[in-house]
């Protein structure tokens, strides 16, 4: 009985987090209301405080969720920190672009929640800054590969993880129909992954544009 109970909180908690993006996606986060979460996972009103204290423990309960899977694929055996290698340049844009793209309405929401709220305002920071000293890191292995930066690593892990997050934020989140055509994930990573390794050391391009290695200036 414990445990078919447990599996039906279990079962409302997941369902009230889907609706959420849902609704999220659709209305963004500061207009949503609890009743159209609730409406959306065909739920009661009253079983979402049985699982969150309002919509800002359900967006941290979200945020959570999106960081475990991110630190999930990091762990994974492709991962790689030497940026002297343009492969590990693209996997890393590759998995950031994809991450964007599996958790949009949670981003929508943490950047809206964050110009409203200075503890999301703190969150969203605090979520950036891991990645910004791990690519400062990886930025390092450049210089033992013998390229030459373009300047501090801190200072260009800062521009990179900028031109990144607004690149996939304009064409993921906004939408980049204003510029009258379509992106694909492959173009996007390609693009972004070029402009990258060319820019931390002045790298050149293999057959068919591929990145050639950054120590190669």
């Amino acid at each position: 009985m414990t445990g078919t109970r447990a599996a039906r909180a279990a079962e409302t908690e997941s369902a009230l987090k889907e609706a959420a993006k849902r609704v999220f996606a659709r209305t963004g986060y500061l207009r949503a209301k609890i009743t159209d979460i609730t409406s959306e996972a065909d739920r009661a009103a009253g079983s979402f405080y049985s699982h969150f204290d309002g919509k800002e423990s359900l967006l941290e309960s979200l945020l959570a969720d999106m960081l475990d899977q991110g630190d999930e694929r990091a762990a994974g055996p492709d991962h790689s920190p030497d940026f002297s290698d343009p492969a590990a340049v693209r996997w890393h844009v590759d998995a950031y672009w994809q991450f964007v793209r599996a958790n949009r309405p949670v981003i929508i929401a943490l950047h809206q929640a964050a110009m409203v709220d200075e503890h999301f305002a703190r969150r969203l920071r605090e979520i950036l800054a891991p990645n910004l000293h791990d690519v400062a890191e990886h930025l390092e292995h450049v210089r033992a590969a013998g390229g030459e930066l373009p300047g501090d690593p801190l200072v260009v892990a800062s521009a990179l993880i900028s031109l990144i997050s607004q690149f996939a934020y304009n064409w993921l989140v906004e939408g980049g129909e204003e510029l009258g055509r379509e992106l694909s994930d492959q173009e996007a990573v390609d693009t972004l992954t070029g402009l990258i390794v060319r820019g931390i050391s002045g790298g050149g391009s293999g057959p068919g544009g591929t990145p050639t290695s950054v120590a190669d200036g």
